[in-house]
């Protein structure tokens, strides 16, 4: 790995014992309310229906207090190699593996919410340097979004999507990687589209989770399992988006609970692994413990609860409904995301579609829940973005 320049520094992760002892202690001493008025024995999905369950809240919380190690998240991410540079007046954090193959292709990884860096650690290895010398290899860069982990927290208002798409312009070219793919979903999605549909000159092609069609658009056309998809979309807005109109208009509100109880943190979170992933019950049918403990306990750590959730003040619906995607791009719908776009829409803006991946497992998190099948069907997908490319 080169060495780092003036304006990249390294960077390694090592919380104070001092917090991770006031976590258990908090965790010991939470005030937690009575049962949910739906309990059902598991494993039943309905158990869900207000919130995550008392007895699966209070399982994790003794693991999160008596089982879980941190120290084991931080070695593996300072294993990986960290760094952080200034842009725009502001730190931003990233985790840079590069490969050992002289073809390897850099590639830029962009989390969401409530994700962050912990959904790459089991995939980057494998990008990076694979056991099949015939796979395509890669230079992985994946950053902290301004307001996550160990980036720092914006003061002043504007870092939306756009902003963040031209500093990771940026932050890639201070790499020496002048053109690179990208790939992202969720928030990182909605990134990675405007990175494909503002920096052409930069960005090799993309790969995305999440598509976000032009509105306006009619169901005229479609197969029923499509319109079944618009269906499916409008309703999770409509009945289940009440986490992103808190964030996107009192995030502030929202953002004390999430950085003084741990508890509360941990459920709002942890909600979310349940909903949007593809389990009938427990998110815990496919992501362990101790990952999404890794996730919780990086945005406990930083006191970025307030923060991150302020991604939503700054870009909820800001999406342009002119932008247009004019570099190959693959595209991977898995079947129990919570946004799932038609292709005859999808091609209304990402109008170079080189690949259209429809997996059979996986959710929102599918880096976590399939990791294997995420590094197949991203390697697939970027396979033939580059080849489109020459």
């Amino acid at each position: 790995m080169p060495r780092p320049t003036s304006d990249v520094q390294a960077f390694e992760a090592h919380a104070p014992d001092v917090d991770l002892d006031d976590l258990r202690a908090r965790l010991g001493a939470a005030r937690l309310p009575e049962a949910e008025t739906v309990h059902r024995a598991a494993p039943d999905p309905r158990r869900w229906e207000q919130g995550v369950p008392l007895a699966d809240l209070v399982d994790v919380v003794d693991y999160w207090r008596t089982g879980y190690n941190w120290r084991s998240f931080e070695e593996r991410v300072n294993r990986i190699g960290q760094f952080r540079t200034v842009i725009d007046d502001l730190g931003i954090h990233f985790l840079h593996r590069r490969s050992a193959r002289a073809d390897a292709t850099p590639l830029l990884l962009t989390h969401g919410w409530p994700g962050s860096i912990a959904e790459f650690i089991d995939v980057v290895d494998e990008l990076a340097d694979p056991e099949d010398a015939d796979a395509p290899a890669f230079h992985v860069v994946a950053p902290s979004l301004p307001g996550f982990g160990y980036s720092d927290k914006p003061a002043t208002t504007g870092w939306g999507t756009e902003k963040i798409a031209a500093a990771w312009v940026e932050l890639m070219g201070r790499l020496g990687y002048s053109q690179f793919a990208a790939h992202g979903g969720d928030w990182g999605g909605n990134i990675t589209t405007v990175l494909g549909g503002r920096f052409p000159a930069h960005v090799l092609g993309i790969h995305t989770t999440f598509a976000e069609a032009p509105p306006g658009l009619t169901t005229d056309g479609l197969t029923a399992a499509e319109r079944k998809w618009t269906e499916e979309t409008r309703d999770f807005w409509r009945h289940r988006a009440a986490y992103a109109k808190q964030q996107a208009t009192r995030p502030q509100t929202i953002g004390y609970s999430l950085v003084d109880s741990p508890v509360g943190l941990l459920a709002w979170i942890l909600d979310k692994f349940a909903e949007w992933s593809d389990t009938e019950d427990s998110p815990f049918e496919t992501i362990s413990r101790d990952r999404i403990l890794d996730d919780v306990t990086l945005y406990w750590l930083t006191r970025t609860g307030a923060s991150a959730a302020r991604i939503y003040y700054e870009s909820h619906n800001s999406l342009d409904p002119e932008l247009r995607v004019d570099v190959p791009s693959a595209v991977s719908m898995y079947p129990r995301d919570i946004e799932k776009c038609p292709r005859p829409w999808a091609q209304e803006r990402y109008r170079q579609i080189v690949r259209w991946g429809s997996p059979e497992t996986g959710g929102h998190f599918p880096s976590l829940e399939v990791p294997e099948y995420f590094v197949k069907d991203l390697r697939e997908g970027l396979a033939a973005v580059l080849a489109a490319r020459r």
